[in-house]
This record gives structure tokens, sequence and C-alpha cells, in this order.
């Protein structure tokens, strides 16, 4: 709807409770040039005087008929609908809303929801990509309502399309145990230095989690049974087994993984950094085969996968196959991860 339409030219004195169509700007000589009301402001009684200091004794304006709702009354609606736990909103301005987390996670979005939200009309919402790591206080998305008012109905159907499920949340990670295995003959017999541990413990420990036990083994399968074995005897509630996760003959993983009872979800991901990565269950206790990619590279398939399992995602090989779109690292000289597209497009 535009300002040529019910517009109505109005003494400011009887404008009180109709819309503003255009902004007014205050000028003081020497000191200031600034807006006094943005356009879209609603006249209040305390406005008058300002108005007719400035020299508005008359205003362009839309009066709000039955049936209409202001667009920052609608927007703060529209948000409300759309937000789900783990986001705060900020107050409206200019019919705009922007959500913010309101605690560390994992941002979810639903884009076929969010791309029907976006086929109605007068209102639109952007948002981060789904899938990602955020911040509290990180702004993650807006919404806006592109007229000054707009009718109740279009609002009334927004809020509906997100009745009883959140459009956009924000999931906490969980604080998990980690059980680590390391394979590997050569660091099993000391002769060189386990580079895989100080690694997975520190992104593990970037979401409040901690590997409570690492133990080396060497390549054969029956000793990385066992160890895998005593990890879930200590009540871990997170395995990662590390290296032998070719196809040379020494390497041993995938089939020591499965014969300790994991159900494999796949092995082998379209992720590059990642390719050889295994991922499956033992029970409801994720097992992890990592790669030697996650030891040299600042983000791999691990940071698209871990981030959804600590929020409670228990995937599938459907989702690994979608990570083929955007799951290309470019190896960019300074590594931006998250803010990136790497693993945008699952």
């Amino acid at each position: 709807m535009s300002c040529t339409t019910n517009m109505r030219e109005l003494p400011v004195s009887d404008a009180i409770g109709t819309v503003l169509c255009h902004d007014i700007t205050q000028i003081i000589p020497g000191q200031c040039k600034k807006p006094l009301f943005r356009k879209g402001h609603i006249i209040q009684p305390e406005d008058v005087e300002r108005l007719l200091t400035v020299g508005k004794e008359h205003l362009y304006v839309f009066e709000l008929a039955e049936g209409m709702v202001h667009e920052e009354q609608a927007a703060l609606r529209v948000a409300q609908a759309v937000a789900g736990k783990g986001l705060t909103l900020g107050s409206p301005c200019e019919g705009k809303v922007t959500l913010t987390a309101a605690r560390d996670g994992l941002l979810k979005v639903d884009p076929k929801r969010l791309h029907a939200l976006n086929c109605m009309d007068d209102l639109v919402m952007a948002t981060l990509h789904t899938n990602q790591q955020v911040r509290a206080g990180q702004n993650v998305a807006g919404v806006h309502i592109t007229p000054l008012i707009i009718e109740d109905v279009k609002v009334k159907r927004a809020e509906d399309a997100c009745a009883g499920r959140p459009l956009i949340e924000v999931r906490p990670f969980r604080s998990c145990k980690v059980g680590m295995v390391t394979t590997g003959s050569e660091v099993f017999k000391g002769r060189i230095k386990d580079g895989f541990g100080p690694v997975v413990r520190k992104k593990f420990s970037n979401f409040g989690c901690q590997v409570v036990s690492q133990l080396l083994v060497s390549d054969d399968a029956d000793m990385t049974v066992k160890a895998i074995k005593a990890q879930l005897a200590l009540g871990v509630d997170f395995l990662v087994v590390t290296g032998g996760m070719s196809v040379d003959p020494d390497d041993r993983t995938p089939s020591a993984i499965r014969a300790a009872g994991a159900d494999i979800v796949c092995y082998g991901a379209p992720v590059q950094p990642g390719a050889m990565f295994l991922l499956g269950y033992i029970g409801e206790v994720p097992i992890l085969g990592l790669p030697g990619c996650v030891m040299y590279y600042k983000s791999s398939i691990f940071d698209l996968v871990v981030p959804r399992l600590l929020a409670g995602d228990r995937l599938t090989r459907d989702d690994i196959a979608a990570m083929g779109h955007g799951g290309y690292c470019s190896a960019c000289a300074e590594c931006r991860f998250p803010l990136c597209p790497f693993g945008k497009g699952a």
C-alpha cells in the first residue's frame, strides 16, 4: 500500500492517533540536522507542541481503518509467531524487528516454511543459514513489514502458518563426556607424537564438552574394538575414533567400529576436507571415524557434523548426502568459518 492511498492532510492538533506518511526533520542552525519523527510514527498528544516548534502545522497521514495494522505492531506479531526458544526480539523500528540469539547454540531454520512466508504479500523475513553455530547476542534474523499499514488478515495468515511450530530457534549444545580412541601403530609405539588429541580436545571444549578419556591402540582391529567398548563402559555420551580411515591395508578403523556394534550411517561424506568420514551409532551414542584432515584443516567435516549432533539432531544418510552442496572448502588463506559458504548448502 503506497502513501498516496487513503492519505489525508490534517492540522497537527487533529492528527493524534494517525500514522505519519513522511519524515519530519529538525534543523537547529549551527548545531544539528536530524530526524524528529520517522515515517510510520503514530502521532501522540505530546508530539503536537514539538511539531509546531519545527513549523509543522499540517501533516500528511494515514488513519488506521478497521482491519488495518500499523507496520510496527505487525512486525512484532510476525516476529513473535516465527520465533522459538533461544531468541530475543528487538523493539520494532520502521517496520522491522531483529531476532537475536539469547544463548550459544545451533541456529535451526525451516527453509521451506521460510520460503512460504516470503511468498506472502507485504512482509519479508531474512535469516542466517540454518545449522550453524551462533553466539549469544548475535543477530540471526529480521522481520520487515513493507507498507506503513497492513491488513490484519495478512498478519493472521503469517501467524497461522507458524502456529504450534517455530520457524526459527537456537538449540543449546549438550555438555557431553567424550571418549576418544586414537589408532595407529606409529603413535601407539611412541614413534611419533599424537597430533589428534590436542585438536579434538580443543574443538570439543569450544562446545562445552570434555574428552574424559583417550586410549591409544595399534592398527589391530580387535584392540580397537576393546578400546571402544572400554570407553562405552565409562558412560561416555560421544565417541570419536581417529586415524586409520583410508583404504590402505593397515587402516582398519571402519571395520573395527562395525565390529564394536555400531549401526553405520555412512562411510564417506561429500565434504572436502572430510571425504573419508564415518558416522554411526551404538545405541544412542554417536561414534565418529575422523580422517586425518581434521588435524590439519581449521574447518572440516567435524565442524559441520558435531554441532548438529550436540544440538540433538540424529543425522541420517540423507543429511550427510545433502552436505555435498556447499561442502567444498575453498581453503582460504585466512579461514573465516563459519562466516563463509562452507557447509551452507545443506
